[in-house]
């Protein structure tokens, strides 16, 4: 996991001084006697020329790269089956203490063994019982993989919303400026035409990696949850459910009890 967020930060470290160079960047002088240089626009720029639906963007862009990075890092099958707890749990399988592998679930939470301590909890109930908790479990945490992932799929939609916004603020500009000072003035008038263009291109610029890390993340995320589904059976192959019918094995408390009816009963027979 660690070795992950060194790659992460990184990369994140790499495109922040990419961009930092592309923003300081300047044009050549002219050699002395030749033509002047044609001025090419720097990054930023490019992105004042963007307009005030640059800043949403931006900060969308900035979630982007902290949801794909904290999604390939949730959804790593070190992470939801940590290799460590899947050899000490195999361990205390094979010595039938599933009272110390109930606690070792406990005190080291992952989403492996959050659904492993349902079902060892729920052993005295039968193997029906027990699946069906473990079921229930899976999906929570197929919820929680799943929840930080579909943000993915909101900014896909919301950045070309915000940068058609963006077009049409421009637009209105341009047209604006073409109303009170005519043709005249072209360099107003492309300003607003050029507000027009960058806010288009930067809201698909960011949706179009979002709905790409969202569907490949949602994939990765199903990957995960089946490799649970299969440690998980492995552990529970072949379990003694008949030898530990109607055993508890867990710290939380039993709230049923006997109805009253039947306990008033009882002491009036007595």
């Amino acid at each position: 996991m660690m070795k992950t967020k060194s790659i992460l930060l990184t990369t994140l470290a790499a495109a922040f001084l990419f961009a930092a160079a592309a923003l300081h960047a300047e044009d050549p002088a002219p050699a002395p006697g030749s033509a002047p240089a044609v001025h090419r626009k720097t990054l930023w720029e490019q992105i004042k020329e963007g307009g005030w639906v640059m800043i949403p963007i931006g900060l969308c862009s900035i979630f982007t790269v902290y949801l794909i990075g904290d999604g390939v890092i949730r959804t790593g099958d070190k992470k939801v089956v940590p290799p460590e707890a899947l050899a000490a749990l195999r361990d205390l399988f094979r010595r039938g203490d599933y009272v110390a592998a109930y606690e070792y679930c406990r005190d080291h939470p992952a989403p492996f063994t959050n659904v492993l301590r349902s079902g060892i909890s729920l052993l005295g109930e039968g193997k029906t019982i027990a699946e069906e908790g473990m079921l229930g479990e899976i999906a929570k945490e197929n919820g929680r993989l799943q929840t930080w992932i579909n943000y993915l799929s909101v900014i896909g939609v919301c950045t070309p919303m915000i940068g058609l916004l963006g077009t049409v603020t421009g637009m209105m500009r341009a047209f604006g400026t073409l109303a009170t000072s005519g043709i005249g003035d072209p360099s107003s008038l492309s300003g607003a035409i050029g507000e027009v263009l960058v806010a288009t291109a930067s809201g698909l610029f960011i949706a179009i990696p979002a709905f790409g890390a969202f569907y490949f993340l949602r994939a990765r995320a199903g990957h995960a949850i089946h490799h649970i589904q299969d440690s998980i059976n492995g552990l529970f192959r072949k379990m003694p459910y008949e030898s530990l019918a109607g055993v508890h094995i867990s710290d939380d408390e039993l709230y049923a009890a006997t109805p009253n009816w039947l306990k008033q009963a009882e002491a009036l027979a007595q």
